[in-house]
């Protein structure tokens, strides 16, 4: 059986929407049909479609509308027969001409693509023009359509209320989609509501229908919303404060390292040849010397890195358990392996700023730990610096130094 030749598709559907397109179509055009099939390619390869699938999917998307130039009643049907015929004169088999017809079926009204994944693919793409900057200006195109294809005429005002009620019922099936798609359908629905509030002739019964949509789409889609400006500010500079807290502590350890160095240096090299002479000192030296010992431990403790073993998997991606954001999470792993994981975790906002939160949260334990053996560290030393004074003091005055 051949494979389905994806460019010959795109001339024999190009041709027929130039040779036979009606008066009267205006949104169901070859435009929109480029336009699905282009977002078919690419939904499909962010969801990880492989090329055959790729295919099918683009295929569904190119016949999707070609019903229309036949009937506006039940287009599907239209398209599905003539996807069928061009589909078997060149050799497709019937399974993918089946898969195929069953995409075509998925688009129509309610959509309904069930578990298959690249009939949600073609779904998304046919309906992906909800998101974009140019949809108020197409949206009008297809009331145009229904005006002159349809027996009875849709004012604005109740076209903007079927629409609403669409963007109300409909929601998107690939992850890429609600991923992607999702914030800039927010804001469309916003730039419809914003139209419907600006006719005059509204009644009280639509005004509560249409607040009680905006509430109830609100609510639905604040759960997909991408954090917005704030979140990442909230993020940049936490991040900022917790490598700064960070710093000083490395700096505070480096303080008590360095003048502890010294006075261990000052005490061995003078102290030791001076034991026999001055024996009362040796008890309170002794402490002195353990101080600057156990402070500079601590101390170095404190800036002691801990890495991981800088590997991970495959299967820790797709589960979302590892932390991208870190580099002991992937030091030892090649360019490629870390350039594919990163495009993963991308592709999931969820799953980004979970790596986010994480990373935050991994550096806020590394500095508590940080600050409690520089802690340890400043007690010993402050402890032990009275304690060996009042010694040295006590042996002074018991007996005095001959």
């Amino acid at each position: 059986m051949a494979d389905i030749n994806i460019s010959a598709v795109q001339s024999y559907v190009e041709k027929l929407f130039k040779e036979q397109l009606p008066e009267g179509i205006s949104y169901h055009d070859l435009d929109h049909t480029l336009y699905v099939a282009a977002q078919a390619r690419i939904i499909g390869k962010e969801s990880g479609l492989n090329e055959k699938d790729l295919d099918i999917a683009e295929t569904a998307a190119w016949f999707h509308d070609i019903g229309f130039l036949f009937s506006t009643e039940d287009h599907e049907s239209e398209s599905q027969r003539i996807a069928r015929e061009y589909l078997s004169s060149n050799g497709i088999s019937a399974e993918v001409i089946d898969h195929v017809h069953q995409c075509i079926e998925a688009t129509r009204m309610p959509q309904d693509p069930g578990d298959d994944l690249i009939a949600s693919v073609v779904c998304d793409a046919d309906m992906s023009y909800l998101s974009e900057d140019f949809y108020i200006e197409r949206t009008m195109l297809l009331r145009a359509e229904w005006n002159l294809t349809r027996e009875k005429r849709i004012s604005k005002k109740n076209y903007y209320l079927e629409t609403i009620e669409l963007f109300n019922n409909h929601k998107f099936y690939t992850e890429y989609a609600r991923n992607n798609l999702t914030a800039g359908k927010y804001v469309n629905f916003q730039l419809l509501l914003k139209r419907l509030s600006g006719i005059s002739d509204k009644s009280n019964k639509n005004l509560k229908k249409m607040k009680f949509q905006n509430k109830k789409l609100n609510q639905k889609l604040q759960q997909e919303k991408l954090p917005g400006r704030g979140v990442e500010s909230m993020f940049r500079l936490t991040a900022r404060n917790q490598i700064n807290l960070s710093s000083i502590a490395d700096n505070k350890a480096n303080i008590l390292i360095s003048i502890n160095s010294i006075i261990l240096t000052v005490l061995v090299s003078m102290g030791i040849g001076r034991v026999a002479d001055y024996p009362n000192f040796i008890i309170p030296g002794i402490v002195f010397l353990s101080t600057c010992l156990i402070t500079i431990i601590f101390a170095i403790m404190s800036t002691r890195p801990k890495i991981s073993s800088g590997k991970f998997t495959e299967e820790d991606i797709h589960n979302k358990k590892v932390n991208l954001l870190f580099f002991g999470n992937f030091y030892n792993m090649t360019m490629n392996e870390y350039e594919w994981a990163v495009k993963e975790m991308m592709k999931d906002n969820n799953y980004l700023y979970t790596s986010m939160i994480r990373d935050q949260y991994s550096l806020g334990k590394v500095i508590g730990r940080k600050y409690n053996l520089l802690r340890v560290a400043y007690t010993v030393f402050m402890i032990g610096l009275v304690l060996s004074s009042i010694m040295f003091a006590i042996f002074i005055l018991a007996v005095p130094i001959a």
